[in-house]
């Protein structure tokens, strides 16, 4: 999968501006969006049923 394909459908937990605008996104601090991703991933889809929040 190419890196722009994956930026699309994954969270750049590692990204600073990625974490910030998810977190913000999905109106969750930076840690419960940490939290999401250990839990289930880095797929948007899978953090966003996680949070119990629509996809994007």
């Amino acid at each position: 999968m190419s890196t722009e394909t994956r930026a699309k459908t994954h969270i750049d937990i590692y990204d600073r501006a990625s974490r910030e605008a998810w977190a913000q996104r999905f109106g969750v601090t930076e840690q419960r969006l940490r939290k999401a991703v250990s839990m289930v991933g880095k797929r948007i889809t899978s953090i966003a049923a996680y949070l119990d929040r629509p996809a994007p």
